[in-house]
């Protein structure tokens, strides 16, 4: 990988800058802002570029931030949430000249839930997030799917073949989507990536939000969480399992998310049953990630009794995640599950009210029962049901009744 791999979040950004006073680009460290943001503000006429990584930019910003940002033309700045009082000066900046793409700003957490931030810019501000590569991304493939499925007279229509053997599966498990991480060759290598990437994201980004003295719990914490990406959260077994207080993991949850290291998928119900539990489920944003804190490699994925089942779970919900940012479908993600079992991996919710539930299998066959979750949701639905899915690691798409299909996992980035 020499070159910078197309996004799609660039004409996200583009868009933004057209009609916006401030775009944030907002992501993980080391997923590829600036070099977004670099290949977007070529295009565009004089732009100032300030990086507050650089220990002189974040000092001139600390002693001056009005005149920090004083620029006529547009100007870049890298990290913002290193100096949050640059905020303030940017809103006096755009309201006195709300001229569009008058900033374009970077960020490595979660810029709005910063302790910091003396104020936000309601009205004044996009926000675009920008994750590790996506499978599309990497292979310069549609990455359609969500668009495609809610397509009217399409979705539960839908038909995919696949080349992708569940061995590739495994591969791009343990891959991941930093581009530094793909372009390293060796195992070694690559390990050497993501124990420095978790390091530093301690070390910099968490304690820039939190004063955190005990970072072994940290770390424990974020090994646990690791082995259950694709898993229900439950804090109170997190709190038993790790010694310490409920409290204390559900702050350290926070702060992971807010540093995008791990998302939480929230609950969805719709008051259908009144059995539906409320328990988020987690992801780690990057199965890379995860792979190497477990200590796996894909050989040893595909074997019997591994972590294959709930990485791919995790992958799955990241890469719709993934999806959602740039799909021109207005649609949310979800999970489902009831006390008495009943479940669904992904549930799809457009803004429109139809769903598409989707479940996740580690295994090439899928069978009738695995319908199971997805048949309660449509008998619940209705009309509202688009679609039911199996993505399993198979190669063909096979029809299981009304709305119900087997696809390919690849379905997610091969169909456009």
């Amino acid at each position: 990988m020499g070159r910078a791999l197309p996004r799609h979040a660039r004409r996200m950004v583009n868009e933004a800058l057209g009609d916006t006073r401030v775009v944030l680009v907002n992501g993980a460290r080391r997923v590829g802002k600036s070099t977004l943001v670099r290949m977007t503000a070529g295009g565009r006429g004089p732009t100032e570029w300030r990086d507050l990584d650089a220990a002189m930019h974040r000092c001139a910003a600390q002693e001056d931030p009005d005149g920090f940002v004083a620029f006529a033309e547009s100007m870049v700045i890298d990290e913002v949430q290193r100096v949050p009082d640059l905020v303030l000066a940017i809103k006096s900046q755009v309201d006195n000249d709300p001229r569009p793409g008058r900033y374009l700003l970077t960020g490595s957490s979660r810029l709005l839930a910063h302790r910091d931030l003396p104020d936000t810019l309601p009205g004044r501000m996009e926000t675009i997030e920008l994750w590790p590569l996506s499978q599309g991304e990497i292979e310069g493939a549609p990455d359609g799917f969500v668009d495609a499925v809610f397509t009217e007279g399409r979705g539960a229509a839908l038909r995919h073949s696949s080349q992708v053997s569940r061995n590739d599966y495994a591969e791009r498990l343990v891959r991941g989507g930093f581009p530094e991480a793909i372009s390293r060759k060796s195992p070694r290598s690559k390990r050497r990536f993501f124990d420095s990437y978790l390091g530093d994201l301690i070390a910099r980004e968490v304690r820039q939000l939190a004063e955190i003295e005990r970072t072994g719990e940290l770390r424990a914490l974020i090994q646990l969480l690791a082995a259950r990406s694709g898993q229900l959260l439950v804090g109170a077994a997190l709190s038993r399992e790790l010694g310490i207080s409920a409290s204390t993991v559900h702050r350290y949850l926070a702060l992971l998310e807010e540093v995008f290291l791990i998302k939480r998928i929230p609950a969805w119900s719709r008051n259908l049953s009144n059995r539906a539990i409320a328990t988020p489920k987690v992801a780690f944003v990057d199965s890379g990630v995860a792979a190497n804190l477990l200590g796996v490699d894909a050989r040893g994925l595909i074997r019997p009794n591994t972590v294959f089942g709930p990485l791919l779970e995790g992958f799955v919900l990241m890469e719709l995640a993934r999806q959602l940012t740039w799909a021109d479908e207005p649609v949310e993600l979800y999970h489902y599950r009831t006390k008495d079992g009943m479940k669904v991996d992904a549930v799809l919710e457009h803004r429109q009210g139809r769903v598409v539930g989707i479940e996740v299998k580690a295994s090439s066959t899928v069978r009738a029962d695995d319908f199971r979750g997805l048949r309660h949701l449509a008998d619940r639905l209705g009309e509202d049901f688009v679609a039911g899915i199996v993505l399993h690691t198979g190669t063909l798409t096979l029809p299981f009744g009304d709305k119900m299909r087997a696809m390919p996992v690849s379905a997610l980035w091969e169909v456009g």
